[in-house]
C-alpha cells in the first residue's frame, strides 16, 4: 500500500499494519479522502466491505495525542457492534484509548473505567451513551467528530428520541459521518447535516465493490414439503456437512425452539437473540467464533455488527422481514473476498420475495451424511484480567499442567472475571483430568467445559 500516496501520518501506518492490510478498498480510499474536507459524510456500502476502517482510518486524523478526554464518538445500535468496534481500534494499537459502553452492565463500573483510563474514543449504544451524558460522565466539550454506524438502524422510531437526546448534548461537533448497508428516506433535523457529501457503493451504476458482493454470494432456495420445516434444515445442515452457518429465524421462539431440535438431533449448535443475559450472548458468539460450534440460531440480532470472516453459509428459516433485513443477513456471509450461500427454506404456502429475481432450486439427499464435530469445544476458566490472568499465562498453564500442545489450543479470550479457550476436541476429556485440582499462578479456580 503506498502510504504517500493516501497522506497516512505515521498512526495511521501503524494501524492499517497491525490489521494486516496490504491495500485500501476504492470505497475506503473514497472515505479517507472525503473526511479530509470540512464537510459532513455519509457513507453506503454493503455489509462486509471494511466500512468500520473506512472511518476508523479517517479519525485518527482528526484526534490528537497531546490532547486529554473524549475527541470522538461513535454510535452504534446493539453492544455486539459496539464490542467488535473496540476490539478492531485496540488491535490497530494506536496511542489513543477507546471504550465500548452499552447496556446490560452497569453504568458506575463503565464511569470508574472511564476514570481510569480516560479515553480519546467512545464507542457506544444511544440509551447508555444519552445516561453517560446525563450524568456529566463523559466530557462532550472536546467531541469534535460524531459517527453512526448502522445509522439505518439508529435513527429507527425505537432510538429516534434518544439519538436525539445525545445529538443535543455535543455542543462542540464539528464532523458528522454516517455509515450503512442500506439508506433511509429522510435524514431528521437533529443531526443538522447541513452541507454533505453521499459516497454510495450500494451497486449504482460506476459504484465499486458493489456488485463484487453480489456477485460472491449464491442465492438459492430449498423446498420443504411440510409446513414445519424443522426436518428440512436437519437435512440442509447435514447437506452443508460442518461448515460455519447462521441460521436466521424472526423470533425468538423459533430460535428456542429450533435449538432445542438441534440438541435432540445431537447437532453441536449455539443459540443467540435479545433475550438472553449478555454472558449467554458472549459465549454463543465466541464458540461460532472461534470454531466450538458450526451452527448459530439467531434472530435478526445477528445481522449486524458481527464480522466473522469464515460464515460460509446465510439459511433464512423464517423469511426476512424486508429487503433490508435481507441484506443485512446475508451481509454476514462473503466478507471481504470470500464467498458465500444464501439459502431460503420455503414452505408449501411460502414463495420467494419479489425483490430476489436471480436464484437456483437446491435438491437435497433424502439421507445425507451427519456432519463431524467441531474440531474445537470452548473450556471456562472462572478466572481473567481482574484477577492479574492473561493470555500467556492460561497458554503456559495448559501446556505444562493439561500436557497440551500449541496446535490443541485455539482462541484464548480473557474477560474481567473469566476466561474461554478452544481446545481440540479429543484432548478436552484428558485435559479436564489434568487440571482438576490445579491452580493457575497460585490461584484455585473452576475449569470445565463451557455450556
Amino acid at each position: 500500500m503506498d502510504a504517500l500516496s493516501l497522506g497516512l501520518n505515521p498512526i495511521q501506518e501503524k494501524a492499517v499494519e497491525k490489521l494486516s492490510i496490504n491495500a485500501l478498498t476504492p470505497m475506503q480510499e473514497a472515505s479517507l479522502f472525503a473526511c479530509r474536507e470540512p464537510q459532513d459524510v455519509v457513507l453506503l456500502s454493503p455489509t462486509g466491505s471494511g466500512k468500520t476502517l473506512a472511518y476508523l482510518l479517517p479519525l485518527l486524523e482528526r484526534m490528537l495525542p497531546s490532547k486529554e478526554g473524549v475527541q470522538a464518538l461513535v454510535i452504534v445500535p446493539s453492544r455486539e457492534l459496539a464490542i467488535q468496534i473496540e476490539q478492531v481500534f485496540k488491535s490497530m494499537d494506536t496511542p489513543f484509548k477507546a471504550l465500548a459502553v452499552y447496556g446490560g452492565r452497569p453504568a458506575m463500573d463503565e464511569h470508574r473505567t472511564m476514570k481510569g483510563m480516560s479515553p480519546s474514543l467512545i464507542v457506544g449504544t444511544p440509551g447508555r451513551l444519552n445516561d453517560h451524558l446525563k450524568k456529566g460522565n463523559i466530557d462532550a466539550s472536546g467531541i469534535r467528530t460524531l459517527v453512526i454506524d448502522e445509522f439505518d438502524k439508529c435513527l429507527e422510531l425505537g432510538f429516534y428520541d434518544e439519538m436525539k437526546a445525545v445529538l443535543e448534548q455535543l455542543p462542540s461537533l464539528e464532523r458528522r459521518w454516517l455509515t450503512s448497508a442500506t439508506d433511509i428516506a429522510e435524514m431528521p433535523d437533529f443531526l443538522e447535516l447541513r452541507r454533505y457529501v453521499k459516497l454510495d457503493y450500494l451497486g449504482a451504476p460506476g459504484a465499486e465493490g458493489a456488485a463484487s458482493v453480489s456477485d460472491r454470494i449464491a442465492v438459492s432456495v430449498v423446498h420443504s414439503p411440510d409446513k414445519d420445516k424443522l426436518a428440512i434444515l436437519y437435512r440442509l445442515l447435514c447437506y452443508l456437512g460442518g461448515e460455519q452457518t447462521i441460521v436466521f429465524c424472526n423470533y425468538r421462539e423459533g430460535v428456542e425452539r429450533i435449538g432445542q431440535y438441534l440438541t435432540q438431533q445431537k447437532i453441536v449448535h449455539a443459540v443467540y437473540h435479545g433475550g438472553l443475559e449478555q454472558e449467554m450472548r458472549e459465549r454463543a458468539l465466541y464458540k461460532f467464533r472461534n470454531g466450538s460450534v458450526n451452527v448459530l440460531i439467531s434472530t435478526d440480532l445477528a445481522s449486524r455488527g458481527l464480522d466473522i470472516p469464515e460464515v460460509r453459509h446465510i439459511v433464512h428459516y423464517h423469511l426476512p422481514l424486508s429487503q433490508e433485513a435481507s441484506v443485512h443477513r446475508s451481509g454476514r456471509t462473503a466478507r471481504w473476498d470470500a464467498e458465500g450461500d444464501s439459502i431460503f427454506l420455503l414452505g408449501p404456502e411460502e414463495n420467494m420475495p419479489d425483490y430476489l429475481k436471480d436464484f437456483s432450486v437446491l435438491e437435497l439427499p433424502d439421507k445425507p451424511k451427519r456432519p463431524t464435530p467441531p474440531l474445537w469445544e470452548t473450556i471456562y476458566i472462572g478466572k481473567g484480567k481482574k484477577d492479574k490472568i492473561n493470555k500467556v499465562d492460561i497458554a503456559g498453564f495448559l501446556y505444562k499442567k493439561g500436557n497440551l500442545t500449541k496446535d490443541d489450543l485455539g482462541l484464548i479470550d480473557v474477560q474481567d472475571r473469566y476466561s474461554y479457550v478452544a481446545v481440540r476436541r479429543s484432548k478436552v476429556k484428558q485435559l479436564l483430568s489434568l487440571v482438576d485440582g490445579e491452580k493457575i499462578k497460585g490461584l484455585k479456580t473452576i475449569i470445565v467445559v463451557a455450556k
